[in-house]
């Protein structure tokens, strides 16, 4: 049994050590230190627009433009989508995620890609890029074979290459500047050889600067979609002096992250035909 403290000021003293180690044990990062590191998610969990957040922050909803059509994009994530609520509310395209690198397929991409069809949207599908794991022709083969073609029903919009944060370890997937555009460029070339069309770029601007060192030489082929959570697009990547698509943000009035299309729903028609 500890020795009995006599006297007022030996209490204060003794007092004043037990609220000295409460404040010490109360700081936020000595209770941060005691937790685990964030998990790293699955593969094949990443999903268009996973790292904006974290590294661009969030920002309020877009300036009205009446002219934009209002589309969702999908992943495993949502599961079986309820469309015909999605069209009701103002919904006219959509994208819904096929693959990811040569090891994932979404296992409700049929419902999600033809639901939304069905309901009366123009749709397409977009690739999650890992370049470290394969090649850019290669990932574009797995793409274009799992469900990323394209054809010319005014229906069908050409396939999104999505390139963003990494969710699996280094942002820029452990490539150089130059070795990403590489990667990027033989992506692109391997699409279009086998779908005739360009495909869709999706990222961010800091993303784009950070990995490809803002690099501008496909802006004049590719259609771009910027992704970011705010009032406005904002800057773009070095090249483009217009967005054709913008994700403005993961949290919408429906299920899904929300985009606009930076045009009216008929020159939407025209970018899946290829006019």
């Amino acid at each position: 049994m500890p020795e009995r403290i006599s006297g007022l000021p030996g209490l204060r003293a003794f007092t004043a050590v037990v609220a000295a180690l409460l404040a010490v044990l109360s700081l936020p990062h000595l209770a941060a230190a005691a937790e685990s590191p964030p998990a790293v998610p699955p593969r094949g969990s990443a999903y268009m627009g996973m790292g904006v957040v974290p590294h661009d922050g969030r920002g309020g909803l877009p300036v009205e433009r009446a002219a934009q059509a209002e589309g969702v994009d999908v992943s495993s994530h949502q599961g079986n989508v309820a469309w015909p609520t999605l069209w009701s509310s103002g919904v006219r395209w959509a994208y819904a995620k096929a693959t990811e690198g040569t090891y994932y397929r979404n296992p409700y991409y049929s419902q999600q890609y033809g639901g939304s069809y069905d309901a009366g949207m123009i749709r397409g599908a977009y690739h999650f890029a890992t370049p470290d794991t394969s090649s850019g022709a290669t990932q574009a083969n797995y793409f274009v074979d799992h469900g990323g073609g394209w054809s010319a029903d005014s229906r069908t919009l050409p396939g999104a290459l999505d390139m963003e944060w990494n969710p699996y370890g280094d942002d820029c997937y452990g490539k150089s500047t130059s070795s990403m555009v590489s990667w990027i460029r033989d992506f692109m070339n391997q699409y279009r050889a086998r779908t005739g069309r360009n495909p869709v770029l999706y990222t961010s601007t800091s993303w784009w600067k950070q990995c490809t060192g803002n690099y501008s030489g496909f802006a004049s082929t590719t259609p771009l979609w910027i992704a970011r959570y705010a009032s406005t697009a904002g800057e773009l990547p070095a090249g483009w002096s217009h967005y054709t698509m913008w994700q403005y943000t993961s949290t919408g009035p429906t299920v899904g992250d929300h985009d606009r299309f930076n045009g009216s729903l008929d020159q939407l028609r025209r970018l899946a035909l290829g006019t």
